[in-house]
């Protein structure tokens, strides 16, 4: 039990060293320091998990930051889990932040522990578990070298794949090690660890755990319920002290089955992951991840209908019947999607030498090359095709935005400009300047261009990206057509709803 004393003047200490290496280099070094009075004691990652977490809860810390979401679902689990001390596994589907949380782990492990210098399973030189450091214990005493662990170096990750071997995850016996020191190949002195061993004193993830093959799961039964690993049959045990957390998609974990029954049972909690319950959390998570800060002479500006449009583009691929729920859509399509909806934006600045680089509606139809490898289809959705889908997803995420944007306003009179045999080519490549000559002509357009971006003063590429939007929009609801070589025409009066009939109407829902 630490003393007060101890306690005030580790804190004291440990303030010099937040950030380099302590510097005690033997055994002896380090029982007259203050650690001496955190480390020698019996306490497990599991407790040194929890009695940091309790701390950060304490001082109203941001206990996982970067994880947007997941505030009232995903974390209060993860939180309990780790106060219950349990081992962990986080079941979603692909692009839910599964090996971040896992890796975020980290920050609730001490910042430095001694271990002893030169051991592969990071023995403690208080009471080292391996054979070859209790040796050199009794040999050396206060002599005996250690170094210090930073957090970082204690976690282990391994992605499971069908190829892995008992060997790669325990360990096993090393003939040649054995051989030039002439030991009997049943000596522990003659082991070469694996993953498993080597996360002592750590956290020990595995990422895909389904796909790892049963009888390697099988050789985790004695970790996680007693503590141990057995290597090559031999009775050698080895109390190691790990926190072990996993990952797998729900559909490998339920349906297919190939997380056996026992270890399942050995696990203490399963926390579900899921996709963006809302537009803006999406949105954070797109802009957090997304590479937009080009280093570019010409400076951006992302307007909020085309960063809506964009998640809006991933919302409606997770609804869409032709897209396999079961394999999911990744928030990686959004993320991409932007990226690529920029890099077209900033070609066009660069070749028209515009001002500013501001994405246009027009833009995201260029970036699908960035969706179509984000989702897998069904059988319908591959009769159709996937640039078609993805043209599909696009038209129905920015009706879904403009539907929004476009409350209380009347586009009568645009509608009519096309009615009358106006006909409007609008290129991808197309300048701010020759889009607005162009949208200059088409009475009232300017004006919801600016009733979208609200009050205050805007550019002129931004002006034609809210005009366009607004083009866009009508053509999304069907108010006016548009071809592949982006000509915005009339539509047929027999295709259109009534939706101008009567404006003192409650508004009605456009298709």
């Amino acid at each position: 039990m630490l003393l007060a004393a101890d306690l005030t003047r580790f804190a004291v200490w440990a303030s010099v060293y937040v950030m380099d290496e302590p510097s005690p280099k033997t055994l002896g070094e380090l029982r007259n320091s203050p650690y001496h009075a955190i480390h020698s004691g019996a306490r497990s990652v599991k407790d040194e998990m929890r009695r940091n977490l309790q701390e950060a809860l304490r001082k109203k810390e941001v206990l996982f930051p970067g994880i947007v979401g997941y505030d009232e679902t995903v974390l209060p689990q993860l939180i309990n889990g780790i106060l219950s001390k349990h081992n962990m596994i986080l079941l979603g589907l692909r692009g839910q932040a599964k090996s971040r949380i896992l890796r975020s782990l980290v920050r609730f492990l001490d910042q430095w522990i001694p271990a002893v210098a030169g051991c592969e399973i990071h023995d403690t030189p208080y009471a080292p578990i391996c054979r070859e450091c209790r040796v050199r214990l009794n040999l050396a005493g206060d002599e005996l070298p250690i170094r210090f662990l930073h957090r970082d170096e204690r976690y282990v990750e391994k992605l499971a794949t069908p190829d892995v071997t008992i060997a790669d995850i325990i360990g096993d016996v090393d003939p040649i090690r054995a051989a030039k020191a002439g030991l009997d190949l049943s000596d522990e002195l003659t082991i070469h660890y694996g993953l498993l061993p080597r996360a002592n004193r750590g956290i020990f993830a595995i990422n895909e755990l389904p796909d790892m093959a049963g009888k390697i799961q099988v050789g985790l039964f004695n970790i996680l319920q007693e503590g141990d690993v057995q290597i090559k049959g031999y009775p050698v045990r080895l109390p190691l002290d790990i926190m072990m957390v996993f990952s797998a998609n729900p559909e490998d974990y339920t349906a297919r089955g190939k997380i056996i029954t026992p270890l399942k049972d050995r696990i203490g909690s399963e926390i579900r992951t899921h996709y963006p319950a809302t537009l803006e959390d999406g949105m954070a998570i797109t802009r957090q991840e997304a590479w937009l800060g080009r280093g570019s002479d010409v400076p951006t500006n992302i307007p909020v209908f085309v960063a809506e449009v964009v998640e809006a583009v991933a919302f409606a691929a997770r609804k869409d019947a032709r897209v396999d729920k079961r394999s999911g859509v990744s928030q990686r399509l959004a993320i991409t999607c932007l990226e690529n909806t920029m890099s077209n934006a900033e070609r066009r600045a660069l070749l028209k030498r515009e001002k500013t680089i501001v994405p246009r509606i027009g833009d995201i139809y260029a970036a699908i090359p960035s969706l179509t490898g984000k989702f897998e289809l069904e059988y319908e959705g591959e009769l159709r095709g996937a640039d078609n889908v993805a043209r599909d997803l696009i038209r129905v995420a920015v009706g879904e935005v403009f539907q929004r944007y476009c409350e209380g306003e009347d586009y009568r009179r645009i509608v009519d400009w096309f009615d009358l045999g106006g006909n409007l080519r609008i290129p991808t490549e197309a300048s701010t300047s020759d889009c607005l000559e162009q949208f200059r002509g088409i009475q009232g357009l300017l004006e919801k261009a600016d009733a979208v971006l609200r009050a205050g003063k805007h550019s002129p590429e931004q002006r034609v990206a809210a005009a366009e939007f607004v083009l866009e929009g009508l053509y999304a609801q069907k108010k006016i057509n548009r071809n592949e070589e982006r000509v915005f025409q009339a539509i047929e009066k027999k295709q259109r709803e009534t939706y101008f009939d009567d404006l003192g109407e409650s508004r009605k829902k456009w298709n």
